[in-house]
């Protein structure tokens, strides 16, 4: 497909994206701009003046990419150099503002949604701000934004870039708009050398293997201590059912069920990636049986949960920004995303809270993290959620091997850190 052909299809589909869109906000809230004059490449009527100096931008298009650009948008700021941030969900700009209030209070650090990827809206973005570069995130690679950057001559990196399988399937499909694009851009730094080999079918250029920005992400400190001290006082043992997905709750809730009482006085705790599957997740647990409580229902916002009496089996986790609380909380965490073929979620958070870790069959976007973090006694694989949970409960019963596996699994991310120092040595250049 060429890039004509890619743009026509992009204004064809785009009053079904827009559509798409507009109920996903209304699902999980918040004010996504859907037609606002930054998502056109217009600035609004409330938009600051340009940067006094050329910005470094940085793209991540959502909660995940957010939080896991922290420690490279927090050592840019920590150069003094201005920030500009970008977003595609209300969710990955809430967490934007939520980790830089004082960048964003003193002007460093300005947030705004990222352009559609249409040439109009891509040129009139970059013409207004005239950024120093551009780091995108992962997998964020839009043709025509590539493309009017390379016109403009903005260099562009793609950062902490993961390509699966699947990506490499998708670009074969799009063909010569994503090769060009790709092929476009200055800098491509890859999280594994298997990302990297991939990248370049696709028809990337100048790849280099700097690592996983996410094994540099430090835990709030506060968020730990409040989560190992409602551990402590809650004397029951904990499992985090972490980053379910669609179809997940209906896998676990059900095994949960079956595993209740029995002498086990086990706590679940049920936190679904996306917040606009709370209710659905809560929905499972009730159609489960389950007697559960909401975190959101706290009797105070400082509260760190409701009060969980013992006739309680489950928790559910229906907030953002406080995965590092409950993974301070849990004796074993079960990763999902990757008990339905969804490729998987993260694992190195639970990692880096010294937290043995299950994740299931299908973890094709965190591949090499999970056969690494199982490698070296951090993780275990089962084949479904009822053997999950089976796993967790036996990890419960033998406190030698639990202790043995957190140890593992914090060595093992302390010992992945550093890609955040690679990243800024390749992009010496530009900063």
């Amino acid at each position: 497909m060429r890039r004509g052909v890619y743009t026509l299809a992009l204004y064809a589909a785009a009053p079904l994206a827009w559509l798409w869109m507009a109920r996903r906000a209304r699902r999980a809230g918040g004010d996504w701009g859907i037609f606002s004059a930054a998502r056109f490449g217009r600035a609004d009527s409330a938009a600051p003046a340009p940067f006094a100096r050329p910005p470094v931008w940085v793209h991540a298009v959502s909660l995940g990419e957010t939080r896991a650009a922290q420690p490279l948008v927090q050592a840019l700021l920590e150069r003094g150099l201005p920030v500009l941030l970008t977003h595609t969900t209300a969710t990955g700009r809430a967490e934007g503002a939520r980790l830089f209030p004082a960048a964003i209070a003193a002007g460093q650090l300005r947030q705004t949604w990222l352009p559609y990827d249409f040439p109009g809206a891509a040129r009139g973005f970059l013409a207004r701000y005239a950024p120093r570069c551009g780091l995108l995130i992962e997998r964020e690679v839009w043709p025509n934004l590539l493309a009017q950057a390379r016109r403009l001559g903005v260099p562009m990196a793609l950062v902490s870039a993961r390509f699966s399988a699947s990506s490499l399937r998708q670009a074969a499909w799009l063909g010569r708009a994503l090769r060009e694009a790709l092929a476009g851009l200055d800098a491509v730094l890859a999280q594994t050398p298997e990302d990297a080999r991939r990248l370049e079918q696709a028809g990337a250029r100048a790849v280099q293997v700097t690592g996983n920005l996410k094994f540099d992400l430090a835990l709030p400190p506060d968020q730990v201590q409040v989560g190992q001290a409602w551990r402590r006082a809650l004397g029951r043992p904990v499992v985090a059912v972490a980053s379910t997905r669609e179809g997940e709750e209906a896998m676990f809730a059900p095994a949960m069920r079956a595993r209740a009482g029995g002498g086990r006085p086990v706590l679940y705790l049920l936190i679904p990636r996306h917040p606009q599957r709370f209710d659905e997740a809560d929905a499972q647990l009730r159609a489960a049986g389950l007697v559960h409580v909401r975190r959101s229902r706290a009797a105070a916002p400082d509260q760190a949960l409701p009060p969980v009496a013992g006739e309680v089996d489950a928790v559910l986790g229906d907030t953002l920004g406080e995965m590092a609380f409950y993974y301070a909380a849990a004796d074993v965490a079960i990763v999902a995303g990757s008990f339905a073929p969804l490729g998987g979620q993260n694992l190195i958070e639970a990692c880096a809270a010294g937290v043995p870790v299950v994740v299931g069959p299908h973890t094709d976007n965190f591949k090499q993290a999970a056969e690494d973090a199982i490698a070296a006694g951090a993780a275990l694989r089962a084949p479904d959620a009822p053997a999950a949970l089976d796993a967790a409960l036996a990890l419960l019963d033998d406190d030698a091997r639990r202790q043995a596996m957190g140890q593992a699994a914090r060595r093992w991310a302390a010992g992945h850190a550093g890609a955040t120092q690679r990243t800024l040595a390749a992009l010496a250049r530009w900063l």
